[in-house]
């Protein structure tokens, strides 16, 4: 085979079946040693000869299949909820499910360690999958199913096609698979894969252009909503740099600046990756003081000076239109709006001192303590606003703040919408 892209040879020669027939050879010369990658003319294409020669180093049996071991489904559960990629999902299905689905493909979204998160389409295509074990939860890298578009261009870090039997697994040849992979606009860091598969029959020279391009226009959605998510801190953050004296900056969790005070604007600051409230030593400012706003975290440049004093909470559930938090601490107040089940989150910490389990915080919320991962997901986004002034182990308000907590007039009118026992039962008291 030339090197030129296998879907320019399909679309001249229209003829997929002796391509396939092609590339077997191909591949059984390549195992045999008889055609090593790069020899014309019959060789693999670059990338495929590369992912072999890494495949053929990690021991992969092309004979066999490796077993799977699925995720659990509480693991499957935490890392779809932790992933930046269910936000854009519905630009994945958009773009891409309803053409699978007609073309006889499934669509699957991967994580960065090549594990399955979803996976739609075709009902007799995702049968046929199951047989392959590349269901949901699965390890579908190179290192555990050979050469394939999602292990591949996990590796290659580019969008890959992988046709027929340029897959190294032989039971895989009946497949044609194309992938791209997804990054976060804010620092580069791979977030994962999205794939089209199917029946090596039912390819199509435009399948890894239109996932290609799908996959850009994911990522410029995420860029969409990095940049509102700076726009909402920035207001919030505004007032609080206003008054301060010396010298300040508002980033958000990744450090990307939305605001400066008594110094030079700079558009990122290099921070831990899960900075703490308190002292910090930043190598271009020297010693500062971390302070949590919503949705960031305010930098006061120089020395840290004793705080002035515990910082304060108000949680304020006392109204019909919404609850909101309020913080309180050496740079001022600021406050944020709360989601019906932060709310809930928040009121049963409040109602709790000492603190709650995960086991406790998801019988509060949904009388069903299995639910743990829903739970520490939602912390996990609600620390986001809240980074200093919740702590763990278990689950509280950090020691040394001080809590206000406003109730409604009549129990009754405690959160009318809120479902969640602790509610319902606080409502009773």
């Amino acid at each position: 085979m030339s090197d030129r892209p296998i879907h320019s040879a399909i679309w001249s020669a229209q003829d997929i079946r002796s391509t396939a027939r092609r590339l077997a050879t191909v591949h059984e010369a390549a195992l045999a040693g008889e055609a090593p990658p790069g020899a014309a003319p019959e060789s693999p294409r670059a990338v495929i000869g590369e992912s072999w020669r890494r495949v053929l180093g990690s021991g992969v049996d092309p004979d066999r299949d490796q077993p799977q071991f699925l995720l659990s489904v509480a693991e499957l559960e935490h890392r779809r909820q932790k992933s930046q990629l269910a936000t854009v999902l519905p630009v994945l299905n958009e773009g891409l499910l309803a053409t699978a689905d007609a073309a006889q493909q499934i669509m699957v979204v991967t994580d960065a360690e090549g594990r399955v998160l979803w996976r739609e389409g075709s009902a007799p295509v995702r049968r046929m999958a199951d047989r392959l074990g590349f269901d949901k939860g699965a390890d579908w890298t190179e290192g555990v199913v050979g050469t394939n578009a999602i292990g591949t261009a996990l590796v290659a870090r580019r969008p890959v096609l992988v046709h027929s039997a340029e897959h190294f697994v032989r039971s895989h040849h009946q497949w044609t698979c194309a992938a791209a992979p997804l990054h976060d606009p804010r620092d580069g860091r791979l977030l994962g894969t999205v794939d089209i598969s199917g029946p090596a029959h039912t390819f199509h020279p435009t399948t890894l252009s239109l996932v290609s391009a799908v996959a850009r226009l994911a990522e410029g959605e995420l860029r969409t909503r990095h940049h509102t998510s700076l726009e909402r801190l920035r207001s919030s953050a505004a007032p609080v740099l206003a008054r301060l004296g010396g010298r300040a900056l508002a980033v958000d969790p990744h450090g990307w600046v939305v605001g400066v005070t008594g110094l030079t604007p700079t558009e990122r600051v290099a921070l831990p990756k899960a900075p703490e409230a308190g002292p910090l030593w930043l190598p271009r400012y020297g010693m500062c003081a971390l302070e949590p706003l919503p949705g960031g975290w305010l930098i006061r440049v120089g020395r840290p000076e004793p705080a002035a004093g515990p910082s304060r909470v108000v949680l304020d559930v006392s109204g019909r239109d919404g609850a909101t938090v309020t913080v309180s601490g050496p740079a001022g107040s600021w406050s944020h709006a709360l989601t019906p089940r932060h709310a809930e989150l928040l009121f049963a910490l409040a109602a709790h001192p000492p603190g709650r389990s995960a086991v406790e915080l998801a019988e509060d919320l949904f009388g069903d303590g299995s639910r743990t991962v829903t739970v520490r997901a939602e912390l996990s986004r609600l620390r986001r606003h809240l980074g200093g002034v919740l702590a763990h182990r278990p689950y509280r308000f950090a020691d040394g703040v001080e809590v206000e907590l406003r109730l409604p007039p009549r129990p009754v009118e405690l959160l009318p919408q809120s479902t969640a026992p602790a509610v319902v039962a606080a409502r009773r008291a």
